[in-house]
């Protein structure tokens, strides 16, 4: 059977991570690697880069298509690539899975599409497949979001969570013409690993521990050091939280030392607390790469705003990790929140605290509440009519305390404070030494976007295109 697994444009990069990060689709990866030894064929098109959904259908003529749908800003778009596809292949089954769509569905319950994967794809596609191919009920298929002529119901529930063994490597050959375009700001191309998945913690903001019901899944030592072999110089570790188990992270380390492993940058996300009370264990790996980040949920500068998010880290431990990362040369990259409930004394103990220690490699996203989360639950009364591409944790929702101008002039200096802002401390020439000749060009289009993050009007004028849509909304429904 032919499968085509499309990645979609997320359609709104305007700010955040969107102007420098982009990475490999690894989810569908996996999911690929899992279908080709069962003589499926499968097809991996990333819509961010050229050509189109309709294009890609036409080309491999699937019976399936599965299309991801990783972040909430992202639902619309899917909805309206399940309609390009449909347009396409009226007879095709189309089926929408990865994070968001695991953790708040409804948005995708619409007649373009047939399925949502409300679990791991690597087991659950591949008996989806099997059933469509023999003609088995599709309510037999466990962890699914399922339309039928009476509705959308659920399926069962898997038996138990899918080992991530299931699969050793995922097929990256299959995004190997757009390997080129894969990129994290200074360092192209980017590799994505995943050692495990899934976070124990209880973070108020996010999705992540819902979805996996606080479980935290390993990979076998023996497959992540394979995988680490086999691609290049530059990986950005998609872990939620690397480095979680300390016995097993230190006999990881050694086994890629052994294996004689080294690379130019690597990038990991892990928690401050995790960090400040395990030295040894960063020792351990700081030899793996030349360069080496950590990438840090500060979320809040006082322990007042961290104990209303259910952290279970204080700045104790936020200031200690900073310590240890940097006594072993690892580069801090962190992200601070900002709620839209701030005074702006709120904001200058935030300048202050990133001044003081030195953080200006952090990033800063507004509190958002994304769905699945209880923030969400308890903010859905306020949320009607906010276009789902707002949802990227850099748009105002509602207003905020300080009023949307003065709240975007103090939120737009905050990010002139950061490293990014090229009139700042590191010039645009300093960033264009760090990289090689040919990449001068790339780095000056991404450099030029992320300085609309320091200007408030740019912001401004994203509230304002939100209100109104909000208002059209209204004024239908009203009317209707």
């Amino acid at each position: 059977m032919n499968i085509l697994f499309l990645r979609p444009n997320p359609g709104n990069e305007q700010f955040g991570l969107g102007p420098f990060f982009r990475v490999e689709p690894l989810g569908l990866e996996y999911i690929a690697a899992a279908l080709l030894p069962l003589g499926h064929t499968a097809t991996i098109a990333d819509l961010r880069f050229r050509p189109d959904a309709a294009t890609w259908v036409r080309r491999t003529r699937p019976r399936i298509v599965g299309i991801s749908c990783l972040h909430a800003l992202e639902y619309d778009q899917v909805v309206a690539t399940a309609r390009e596809v449909r347009k396409a292949s009226p007879e095709t089954f189309i089926l929408v899975g990865g994070h968001a769509a695991m953790a708040f569905s409804s948005p995708l319950e619409q007649a373009e599409i047939d399925a949502i994967a409300l679990d791991d794809g690597e087991a659950l596609v591949p008996m989806l497949v099997s059933a469509i191919d023999s003609g088995t009920p599709l309510t037999e298929v466990p962890a699914l979001r399922l339309r039928t002529k009476e509705g959308w119901i659920t399926t069962g529930s898997p038996e138990q969570r899918t080992h991530l063994d299931l699969v050793p490597l995922p097929a990256r050959d299959l995004v190997a013409r757009h390997r080129s375009g894969y990129h994290c700001l200074l360092f192209k191309p980017v590799w994505l690993i995943e050692t495990a998945r899934g976070c124990p913690f209880r973070c108020s903001f996010c999705s992540v521990w819902q979805v996996y019901d606080r479980s935290y899944r390993e990979r076998s030592i023996g497959a992540v050091v394979e995988d680490f072999a086999t691609t290049g110089d530059s990986i950005f570790v998609a872990d939620d939280l690397f480095w979680n188990n300390p016995a097993r992270s230190l006999e990881l380390a050694q086994a890629l030392r052994t294996r004689g492993i080294r690379k130019k940058w690597i990038l990991v996300q892990s928690r401050t607390d995790l960090i400040s009370r395990n030295s040894e264990l960063l020792e351990a790996w700081r030899p793996i790469a030349k360069d080496f980040d950590i990438f840090l949920g500060f979320e809040y500068a006082s322990e007042r705003a961290l104990s209303d998010i259910s952290k279970d880290a204080g700045v104790k431990e936020s200031l200690t990790a900073v310590d240890v990362a940097r006594s072993h040369r690892y580069g801090i990259n962190g992200n601070f929140l900002i709620d839209p409930q701030w005074q702006e004394e709120d904001f200058h103990e935030l300048w202050d605290f990133v001044a003081k220690h030195r953080l200006q490699r952090s990033g800063f996203t507004l509190l958002t509440p994304l769905p699945g989360t209880d923030m969400y639950q308890q903010n859905a009364y306020r949320l009607q009519g906010i276009p789902w591409a707002d949802f990227d944790m850099h748009h105002l929702l509602w207003e905020p305390q300080l009023g949307a101008e003065r709240f975007c002039e103090l939120y737009a200096e905050t990010w002139r404070r950061s490293i990014l802002n090229t009139a700042g401390d590191k010039k645009l020439i300093d960033w264009l030494r760090q990289v090689k000749p040919l990449q001068i060009p790339y780095m000056i289009r991404v450099l030029r976007r992320t300085q609309a993050m320091m200007k408030p009007d740019t912001y401004l004028r994203e509230y304002a295109a939100t209100r109104a849509q909000r208002e059209t909304s209204h004024n239908c429904r009203y009317s209707s």
